[in-house]
């Protein structure tokens, strides 16, 4: 959780400081990336689940986890984009109820969204939002030795819904730059539902937020 507040008050911050660095820079001639119509960022996320769900009579905890990202972008214009992102890696949840860790399970989100990337490309900052669909896959259920489910047999469907996007890019070079940005995915598809030996007992509605932060290259 620290983690979580740590990154999230970085990225905070340069979203805060975007808008005035926006203006200044705005009119510049320097060398740019117009025209460039591809883009790919290596990046790292802390995800952090917004619901705490019923599950077996018992109101659970999840906790949230790191992960490497990636994402890949076609810019239909200097200003509209088609993102494809997700993560490289799975965040591990721990499940906990008020007695303890229960269970734990892998979620492993990825993204199409589309974007729109305020001012032109000789801005060094570049804020931009985006609106698109997701899907977060989910395996590695597992109950604890001890504890409520111990010795029973988990299973968690796949999340699916939109994800709303806020981020901004600061240009170093027409070539790289870096980037900060949150995501908050909304299940929409009715939850994904949650079994133990078989039985459905319950819905994982999580609706994570993410924060992240990366470097990225146009060409």
């Amino acid at each position: 959780m620290m983690r979580f507040r740590h990154l999230t008050l970085a990225v905070v911050a340069t979203l805060a400081i975007a808008p005035s660095a926006f203006a200044q820079d705005a009119g510049t001639d320097a060398t740019t990336s117009a025209g460039k119509r591809f883009a790919v960022v290596g990046g790292y996320a802390l995800s952090e689940p917004t619901r705490n769900p019923e599950i077996a009579g018992s109101r659970t905890y999840f906790d949230g986890d790191g992960a490497a990202t990636l994402s890949a972008s076609y810019y239909v214009t200097d200003n509209i984009a088609i993102e494809a992102w997700g993560a490289a890696d799975k965040f591990g949840n721990r499940v906990k109820t008020p007695n303890g860790k229960v269970a734990s399970v892998d979620t492993q989100p990825y993204a199409l969204s589309g974007q729109y990337h305020f001012g032109t490309p000789a801005n060094t900052v570049r804020p931009f939002v985006g609106l698109g669909y997701y899907e977060a896959n989910t395996d590695g259920e597992k109950a604890e030795p001890t504890g409520a489910l111990a010795g029973r047999r988990i299973g968690v469907e796949t999340a699916k819904g939109a994800m709303a996007t806020a981020g901004v890019d600061l240009n170093i070079t027409p070539t790289w730059f870096a980037r900060a940005d949150v995501r908050y995915m909304q299940d929409t598809t009715g939850q994904p539902n949650v079994a133990v030996d078989g039985v459905n007992a319950g819905k994982a509605e999580l609706n994570p937020v993410t924060v992240g932060v990366g470097v990225g290259a146009r060409f």
